[in-house]
């Protein structure tokens, strides 16, 4: 439909057959790019694979799959960068790195092609994707540390001819002013970040609906696409918002469309998707949940080749009341594989726990301590929370539990200001060592 914005609009509502055809050739030129890459060199002679025999995206299968873990060995390895460049280290000119919240942080290298041809193009399918334009005023809370995503955000900004704000280096009280001085219609940054800049702009008395503020894209956590959470952002900032998808070792990879259904799409005109179950690694029926698996097929300096993401999704291949015809992963990322807490016989992923507090408006925020308890997740959750007119706020979130979950929690308040606030990705689930044996017994 006209009213739409496409970043091109032929190749994201390309036949489903076509789309296919377009992958296969894209594959083709990606292997031979790589060439020289040492470390699909030695994963395909393990494997007692030779590259000539990757003719078709079915042919993938025959590759082992890549993990992090598997990244981490090579660059631990072979410092600082590994064995995975395709090319002399004289032709890259970009270097980022992971944030290494689970572990050693991944030194991630591209070149100027990859930097265009890969970065900034995936940054137009998300931007298009949002109704951005280059008629926009941008801004970026961002702390602009070694982080990818930050820096392919802005620039991918400035390829579209957008005028571009950053906002490094400031407070959150700075960056409301500088929001509402320059006029800036579109907001970057966590959902976290953006429900704390709520909070800020309510105890300074700044009205951030009355702002020009229209669009606001997050990635980094599962919020943007966890209802409550999309509902309290809306709420709060008068302003559409999306959700995105990306990873420094892959790219920016899905982006949020003006039809609203509550889905990601997969750009899958630069990159090539499949879903597993996590346990057999087997793939999954369309709409099952399964993790997801990315092989890059426009980055050729640092590629990845079925790479385990560890993100959980429901992929669908149904066209979108957008036009699209790009896959749809239903809700976006429904959390990590290895994220999920099993509270007294109840599978749970914090995704569902924020979407439940987000519910409740008085908790202004919160953290959650996971300790083992007879073999099983045990939730203790600490809040600050608003003065209720009638009712007590910690027993109404026990009792939200015990209605949504059927399950026990223990709950303290704490006081206004106590709990951390978070820029970057947030940390609310606080896992709790056991003790010592000693100590135990």
């Amino acid at each position: 439909m006209s009213h739409f914005h496409f970043f091109d609009q032929r190749l994201e509502t390309l036949p489903r057959e076509q789309l296919r055809a377009l992958q296969t050739e894209r594959l083709g030129r990606l292997l031979r790019e790589m060439s020289a890459n040492r470390f699909y060199a030695a994963k395909f002679a393990a494997a007692g694979l030779r590259r000539e025999e990757i003719l078709t995206l079915d042919d993938l299968q025959k590759i082992p799959f890549t993990t992090k873990s598997d990244l981490v060995a090579d660059q631990a390895a072979a410092p600082p960068y590994g064995t995975l460049l395709s090319y002399p280290l004289s032709r890259y000119t970009h270097l980022h790195q992971t944030s290494g919240t689970t572990g050693r942080p991944l030194l991630w290298l591209d070149t100027k092609e990859d930097w265009a041809d890969s970065w900034l193009r995936c940054w137009g399918f998300v931007y298009r994707g949002a109704g951005v334009t280059e008629n926009d005023i941008i801004y970026f809370a961002y702390s602009f540390g070694p982080y990818v995503s930050h820096w392919a955000a802005i620039e991918g900004a400035r390829n579209m001819g957008a005028l571009t704000i950053a906002g490094g280096g400031l407070s959150s009280e700075q960056r409301l002013r500088a929001i509402l001085d320059r006029r800036c219609t579109v907001l970057l940054c966590t959902p976290t970040y953006a429900l704390h800049l709520i909070e800020v702009a309510r105890r300074e008395s700044i009205d951030l609906r009355s702002s020009a503020i229209r669009v606001t894209i997050h990635a980094g956590e599962p919020g943007a696409s966890v209802p409550n959470v999309k509902r309290a952002i809306e709420d709060g900032w008068g302003a559409h918002c999306y959700d995105h998808a990306g990873a420094t070792e892959v790219g920016a990879w899905g982006f949020g469309c003006e039809a609203r259904t509550g889905a990601m799409h997969l750009n899958e005109t630069d990159f090539f998707f499949e879903v597993i179950d996590p346990a057999t690694l087997r793939p999954a029926a369309e709409g099952q949940r399964g993790e997801l698996v990315i092989t890059t097929l426009a980055r050729p300096g640092m590629p990845v080749l079925r790479y385990r993401t560890g993100d959980l999704v429901e992929m669908v291949t149904s066209p979108c009341a957008c036009g699209r015809t790009l896959a749809r992963i239903q809700g976006g990322v429904i959390g990590r594989a290895d994220d999920m807490l099993i509270v007294r016989g109840t599978n749970l992923y914090p995704s569902a726990i924020d979407n439940l507090v987000r519910s409740l408006p008085f908790i202004l925020e919160y953290e959650v301590e996971i300790r083992r308890v007879s073999g099983m997740d045990d939730l203790r959750f600490r809040i600050e929370a608003a003065d209720l007119p009638s009712g007590d706020p910690a027993q109404t979130l026990v009792e939200a539990f015990r209605a949504q979950f059927n399950i026990r929690i223990g709950v303290e308040c704490v006081p206004a200001g106590a709990l951390p606030r978070y820029e970057a990705k947030a940390r609310r689930f606080k896992r709790i060592p056991d003790p010592p044996l000693s100590e135990r017994l």
